[in-house]
């Protein structure tokens, strides 16, 4: 009986450490929008990095909610900017081509309505065996807070 508890018990930690690894990484600053949006860009580029792509989320979703019948304002301002590191991504797929997945690299910002002066800065946590991958985001929304 104590081995299947014990089991169980496992089943679950274990379930929880899954979930846990698919959570954003999520880290509040304080300032404007734009200040730490201007921050957050000169860190990837302070890396040698060039941005792909901005996505305006925030301006998507408040023009098309009225189509789809929403009537919640999920964010003030929201974008997503899209990079990658030659450097980075070639350690990543020359230890396993399926981690092609992970590139490129994006970092979210947004502020929440109601909310002034608190910004959000978020990337998807990428899997334990791409621990210098986290470290590598970790280090460049650490650098964007003004």
């Amino acid at each position: 009986m104590l081995r299947q508890v014990l089991a169980v018990l496992f089943l679950c930690l274990a379930s929880m450490a899954a979930k846990a690894a698919d959570d954003p990484v999520v880290t509040v600053v304080k300032g404007r929008f734009d200040e730490v949006r201007e921050s957050l860009v000169a860190a990837i580029e302070g890396q040698g990095l060039v941005i792909n792509y901005t996505g305006h989320i925030g301006a998507m979703l408040d023009r098309t909610g009225k189509d789809i019948g929403a009537s919640k304002r999920v964010f003030d301002q929201a974008e997503s900017l899209e990079f990658c590191s030659a450097r980075v991504s070639r350690q990543m797929m020359e230890a396993n081509a399926a981690n092609i997945v992970f590139c490129p690299f994006v970092i979210a910002i947004y502020t929440l309505p109601g909310k002034p002066g608190v910004v959000h800065l978020a990337y998807r946590r990428p899997p334990p065996t791409l621990n210098a991958v986290e470290e590598f985001l970790k280090g460049i929304v650490a650098d964007a807070k003004p």
